[in-house]
């Protein structure tokens, strides 16, 4: 019933305009009507720069620094004529606010920027940025990069350089301000990385010799990988504990594998 009235519709609306006389698919349809897919009419209300969806923060996006940088864009595309969407889309604003680009190569790497953007818009937004981070005395997520890096390359070499005096693990761990566990890590790691260690001196300062050569041969001929926990399992509780299991497999990653 709904199709024959928008048939009838059109067959009307048709007629109304004389189209008929002006194409001959007007002529068809009248003589077989048949249904067609309509695109509904939309009434699209245009947005300005402060609607509510372009405010909304991103989560884990620095707000304040958001919401300057909002401004900065709006003065900007108001400088120059042009949109704010065609300077900086919204997510490029959020990333911003997350890793504070204060260069032209990071204000490049940020999404939806890209070098050409970076170098045509970015120089007042780096410099916003720059000031805010030295006013709020902010350490960015490139710098936390840096850092960690630096300290994990400061205490490798200097955990070799250590041991190569023969110092005791323990002051070694104490000058790194590193608890055992957390020493013994960072040696097993340079001996994966590929550097051989050798710390039989304090091996032998802490562990019998008997109890070296069991555990030592316990990874030689019957662990099925490096897990400690099987190793305490299988070599008894009661007669070692897992620093020394902990050492003596560093002694045999770093003399079978290197």
């Amino acid at each position: 019933m709904r199709q024959a009235l928008v048939n009838n519709f059109l067959s009307k609306e048709i007629e109304n305009y004389g189209l008929l006389e002006l194409t001959p698919l007007g002529e068809k349809f009248i003589k077989e009507p048949h249904s067609f897919m309509l695109a509904e009419s939309h009434h699209y209300e245009q947005t300005d720069d402060d609607d509510d969806s372009y405010n909304q923060p991103s989560s884990g996006a620095d707000k304040e620094l958001l919401s300057m940088l909002k401004d900065l864009l709006r003065k900007i595309s108001k400088k120059i004529n042009l949109p704010p969407f065609v300077i900086f889309q919204e997510p490029s604003l959020d990333d911003m606010a997350i890793n504070y680009p204060i260069t032209i190569e990071e204000m490049a790497q940020i999404t939806g920027v890209g070098q050409g953007k970076a170098q045509r818009y970015g120089k007042e937004f780096i410099e916003l940025i720059a000031r805010y981070v030295e006013e709020k005395d902010i350490i960015r997520p490139q710098d936390m990069v840096v850092r960690s890096v630096v300290n994990k390359s400061s205490n490798k070499v200097y955990v070799i350089q250590s041991i190569d005096r023969k110092m005791s693990l323990e002051d070694i761990a104490n000058a790194k301000n590193l608890s055992m566990d957390e020493l013994l890590s960072e040696i097993k790691a340079i001996i994966n990385s590929g550097t051989k260690i050798d710390i039989d001196y304090y091996i032998n300062e802490v562990i019998d010799e008997d109890k070296q050569d069991e555990i030592f041969d316990y990874f030689k001929d019957d662990a099925k990988d490096e897990s400690i926990e099987d190793a305490f399992k299988e070599l008894g509780e009661d007669e070692f504990n897992v620093e020394e299991i902990r050492l003596m497999r560093i002694k045999f990653i770093s003399d079978m594998g290197h």
